[in-house]
């Protein structure tokens, strides 16, 4: 766990370097970046949700922190749903939900800002000899119809299906454009470092989780010939995608000025930059 916070880290700090070299003077321009008014707005907001935007919600945070000094934004990483339920008790402003809003959020009172696209990644063990699965055969294997990797081409290794927990954005995501209704899980994992650390130890697994997080300690698979890419995902090629939302109760320009700011900061051209060196794809 250490590790992993060091890399994120290490991640965000990167990213404030390259924009500080880059994107400054558009701060104080109000050009194409973070608009002038915006220039010595301070105060503070908690964000909290989904575990799969902890990536990108880490560094946004991290350079929209060093652009105005007088901010603090902090974030809570327990799951979608338990986001949105923050937010609707009122102990977080913005909820992190890596999935569209269901109806009965919105009736709630809950507004669905999409902020990115984010592809998810189905990974395997690295001495996992299958590189392609078919939307069907990827469908088969969370149902438990295909029970051996030998079935789509692999090893003689017995399947080890690792899913999310049920309040998981990541799961309702992937399960949804699946159409899946009764997965057989071996393990369901409260988190997307879990999730990881599960499919590289063991040698059957296949897991998923979302594209920006994937590491050298598993493998990605192709879908239907199509690598997990970034433009591929751009092009409609990659079909598993879904939107990270970052939602507030009520409109935006009905929040605190630190909250219009920082999604001002989102759509300015800092804020577009840090998505997409996460490895994420903007939205206008």
């Amino acid at each position: 766990m250490k590790k992993k916070y060091a890399v994120l880290a290490a991640t965000a700090a990167a990213i404030v370097t390259v924009i500080a070299g880059c994107g400054n003077s558009n701060a104080n321009s109000g050009s194409q970046g973070t608009p002038a008014a915006d220039a010595k707005v301070s105060g503070s907001f908690t964000m909290a949700g989904s575990t799969s935007m902890e990536k990108m919600a880490r560094a946004v945070n991290e350079v929209f922190m060093n652009t105005y000094p007088g901010t603090n934004v902090s974030a809570e990483f327990i799951g979608s749903g338990a986001g949105i339920e923050s937010v609707l008790s009122g102990s977080a402003k913005v909820a992190n939900v890596s999935r569209n809003l269901t109806d009965e959020e919105k009736e709630k009172g809950i507004v669905e800002n999409i902020v990115a696209i984010d592809g998810i990644g189905v990974i395997v063990n690295p001495s996992n000899k299958v590189d392609d699965l078919s939307k069907e055969e990827l469908a088969d294997i969370y149902t438990g119809k295909v029970k051996n990797w030998s079935e789509v081409g692999g090893d003689n290794e017995p399947v080890v299906v690792i899913g999310r927990e049920a309040s998981s954005g990541t799961r309702e995501a992937f399960e949804t454009i699946l159409d899946l209704e009764d997965c057989s899980y071996s393990n369901e994992l409260d988190n997307t470092g879990a999730v990881i650390a599960k499919v590289s130890a063991v040698k059957g697994a296949v897991g998923y989780v979302s594209l920006d997080v994937i590491d050298d300690s598993v493998k990605a698979l192709k879908l239907d010939g199509v690598e997990a890419t970034a433009e591929n995902i751009k092009q409609g090629k990659y079909f598993l995608q879904r939107p990270f939302v970052m939602g507030t109760k009520g409109e935006i320009s009905e929040q605190d000025d630190i909250i219009q700011s920082y999604f001002k900061f989102l759509k300015s051209e800092e804020g577009k930059a840090v998505i997409e060196k996460v490895g994420l794809i903007t939205v206008e």
